[in-house]
């Protein structure tokens, strides 16, 4: 994330520049000082603000949620994104107003400032969220071909006190068993561990392992067959053994069809 960070932090830059000189071209006698406390106050306060479009596309890219449900954050998150870059560009400009100015910094009328700026603000947080959304995608396959590099060929599985060693590539699916783990193997053992099933995903996901259910994992390269199951689910057929598939992971389908 610190690449996308990095990338939209200069494009504010840029843009801030470009205002700065804009109102300077328009204005000379007002001087440089007023344009670059406001436009940089402004680009300061984005900077910050950029983290919150950027972990609403973590959270879409982790959890997979349904539409409706990314909508309904998007529309809590970009008026909230206004509210943080407002309240940090008059934070720094009262203070910089009253540094270098010697005089008290006006918002103006709450109302029409506030309108006017979440216009600018609303598209700002949707172009951050794409490209935070853009950089995660694009960095999945990076990441994957490295961690697959330097993860063993085994997984240790602590099944209480018995220690089961696992190929990867003899593991079909991981399900969710209330605080433990059941591992779902070639050979029919089905071993326990108690952990998430979120953090094996983190570490199985570079390994060609992927979420098609809230409880369950599969291997993509043991994947025999889909079965439709009605109302838009399948049936992920690992030889004899079926995972569900939930409507709410339809980008997985693309990745198991071949």
């Amino acid at each position: 994330m610190l690449a996308g960070w990095l990338f939209g932090l200069a494009i504010v830059a840029m843009i801030m520049i470009f205002a700065v000189l804009t109102r300077t071209h328009e204005h000379p006698e007002r001087g440089v000082a007023v344009p670059l406390i406001d436009e940089g106050s402004s680009a300061l306060a984005t900077a910050l603000a950029i983290f919150l479009p950027a972990a609403v596309a973590i959270w879409m890219r982790r959890r997979k949620p349904a539409l409706w449900q990314a909508a309904a954050v998007h529309a809590l998150a970009a008026p909230l994104y206004t509210v943080l870059h407002i309240a940090g560009f008059v934070l720094l400009r009262m203070v910089a107003y009253a540094a270098f100015l010697d005089k008290a910094y006006n918002f103006g009328p709450f109302a029409s400032e506030f309108l006017y700026e979440g216009a600018k603000d609303v598209p700002a947080y949707a172009f951050g969220a794409m490209t935070a959304w853009l950089v995660l995608r694009w960095r999945a396959p990076l990441a994957k071909s490295v961690v697959a590099a330097d993860e063993p060929a085994s997984l240790d599985i602590r099944d209480g006190a018995r220690l089961v060693r696992a190929p990867f590539a003899e593991i079909l699916a991981v399900r969710s068993a209330g605080n433990y783990v059941e591992f779902i193997l070639a050979d029919g053992r089905r071993p326990l561990m108690r952990s998430a099933l979120g953090a094996l995903e983190a570490r199985l996901a570079p390994l060609g392992f992927v979420r098609t259910h809230r409880s369950w994992l599969v291997n993509t390269a043991r994947v025999t067959g889909l079965k439709p199951e009605g109302s838009g689910d399948y049936a992920v057929e690992l030889g004899d053994v079926e995972a569900p598939l939930s409507r709410r992971f339809r980008e997985v389908l693309a990745v198991l069809r071949p």
